[in-house]
């Protein structure tokens, strides 16, 4: 992973989370939690979901930035049902492991997972009684879910970096996700590399009219497309890794999870 000299002031030094297991849903999840330092109560927090990958440490890193950019973060895992300890590489066996646990997930339990990890962070909190400001990013199928996870009336902003299949269908089976837009309580970012396999010029273009159709301001829904980068642009440990979309990308993301 770089050093964060190369993303100033975007991402200060990162401070290291712990293992905590979430116990207030249907499962218990295996989950990252990075807290901040700071004595004040906590109004905003960050629910990270991880690519096919799992919880590896490219995504418990996503975590660590925020909490070190003053937003605590807990990434959740998408598989917890069929591995629940799931940390693979960026390999073609580590691709293909990852996609037949997604094969296995359904939008329901993605669904409780990530509530049950709100009803959690108001626990961790202490803000029961207070507002507490949830955004959710998700990166690649956790993406997919993000948009997804946009639908809980407890999420304010939702961002989906690269959720490919999302014009196509939806985990368990069902209509195209994008046909859940108007379920959106909150906002909700869709953000795509321009030359990304996954999501080709076609489906990009489907996001992107049903994002307007839905809201023609553009300002609750909206979409971003980065000229040049492709699928996995935010992560460093993957080859198609692209630093000035990555960079835009995460001031995209500390701008919501700050506000």
């Amino acid at each position: 992973m770089p050093t964060p000299s190369l993303f100033p002031p975007l991402l200060p030094e990162p401070s290291p989370g712990c293992w905590v297991m979430v116990n207030t849903g249907p499962v218990p999840l295996r989950c990252w939690w990075a807290p901040t330092n700071s004595a004040k109560p906590a109004r905003r927090a960050v629910i990270v979901l991880p690519e096919i990958f799992g919880l590896n440490c490219w995504v418990r890193g996503v975590a660590d930035r925020l909490s070190a950019a003053g937003v605590p973060a807990l990434a959740i895992p998408l598989f917890a049902r069929t591995a629940p300890e799931l940390e693979l590489g960026y390999s073609p066996e580590s691709t293909r492991e990852g996609r037949r646990h997604k094969e296995a997930t359904t939008s329901e339990g993605i669904l409780a997972d990530v509530q049950a990890s709100i009803d959690w962070l108001r626990l961790a909190l202490e803000a029961c009684d207070q507002p507490l400001r949830i955004t959710v990013v998700g990166f690649c199928f956790g993406g997919h879910a993000a948009l997804l996870a946009s639908t809980l009336a407890d999420v304010q902003v939702s961002l989906d970096f690269y959720g490919a299949g999302v014009s196509r269908g939806r985990p368990g089976g069902g209509a195209p996700s994008l046909e859940l837009l108007p379920s959106v309580h909150g906002e909700l970012h869709c953000l795509c590399g321009s030359i990304d396999p996954l999501i080709p010029s076609s489906e990009q273009q489907a996001i992107q009219a049903a994002l307007q159709t839905e809201d023609s301001s553009g300002l609750r829904l909206r979409y971003s497309a980065f000229e040049g980068a492709d699928h996995g642009f935010m992560c460093e440990a993957r080859d198609q890794y692209h630093q000035p979309s990555a960079q835009e990308g995460w001031r995209l993301l500390l701008e919501a999870a700050q506000s």
